[in-house]
């Protein structure tokens, strides 16, 4: 199979304008990104839709493509991209991975996990999970819960615990069960991205704000792949200097 990693980077953010130029021991976040991606895939683009980005990518040798700046999500930006990249690059490709822009320290382990879920041909979409090892991430409603089924796809994904412990003592669950967290890595299918824009926004996506609860609401199975490998996204300017700290 072809696959192509995309990474959605955008200038503009309330909590850390310029966050894909920020650097980190001399080089940008985003050309930390792409360096790691590479690791992992032959081909890598930066789907951007600031000028600034895209003369960085240029700058340290990476591939980028210019996208619409009226985009709702990344997943829109993403489909976009994929578009320009097969028609510029001649090639068609099976698998589209989205690779988050703010995480600069992402192992190329975790991109050969979420590849390795396409060994299958009944997968349409991909992402990764891990398993929660403190009381605390689990009622962290920004840390989202994923439970599945016997074929490790996805059932549901929430903010809130999930499953619910009854006749427990919330600082018992994580000893009562097994919670994991949505690593916010994603995969599809080339042809399946493209019909997830085509879908209107659902209730439960509405209610949790997590836009994967459309795709499950609409009938796509979203194959999981536990990691080892936590995620380290970076949100804010405190978020990196707690990083660089370390």
């Amino acid at each position: 199979m072809k696959f192509v990693g995309i990474i959605p980077s955008r200038y503009a953010s309330s909590r850390f304008p310029g966050k894909p130029l920020a650097l980190i021991n001399g080089k940008t976040m985003i050309q930390r990104v792409y360096e790691q991606a590479k690791l992992a895939l032959d081909h890598v683009y930066v789907a951007t839709d600031d000028e600034r980005i895209e003369n960085e990518v240029k700058k340290f040798g990476g591939e980028v493509v210019l996208t619409s700046a009226n985009h709702e999500s990344g997943t829109d930006r993403l489909a976009e991209a994929s578009i320009i990249i097969e028609n510029e690059s001649g090639i068609k490709f099976d698998v589209v991975i989205n690779i988050q822009g703010d995480e600069p320290f992402i192992q190329p382990e975790q991109i050969e996990q979420i590849k390795s879920c396409f060994n299958d041909e009944k997968t349409e979409i991909a992402t990764l999970i891990k398993e929660i090892d403190n009381t605390e991430d689990i009622f962290d409603a920004n840390k989202p819960k994923v439970i599945w089924d016997i074929n490790m796809n996805a059932i549901c994904f929430s903010r809130s615990p999930i499953p619910f412990i009854r006749n427990a003592d919330k600082s018992e669950w994580n000893l009562k069960h097994k919670f994991y967290r949505h690593i916010g890595m994603y995969a599809y299918k080339t042809d399946t991205l493209q019909n997830l824009t085509k879908l209107p926004q659902s209730t439960l996506e509405l209610a949790e704000s997590l836009e994967q609860m459309r795709w499950i609401e609409n009938g796509y199975k979203i194959k999981v792949k536990e990691t080892l490998f936590d995620s380290k996204g970076i949100d804010t300017r405190e978020d990196l200097e707690n990083i660089l700290k370390k």
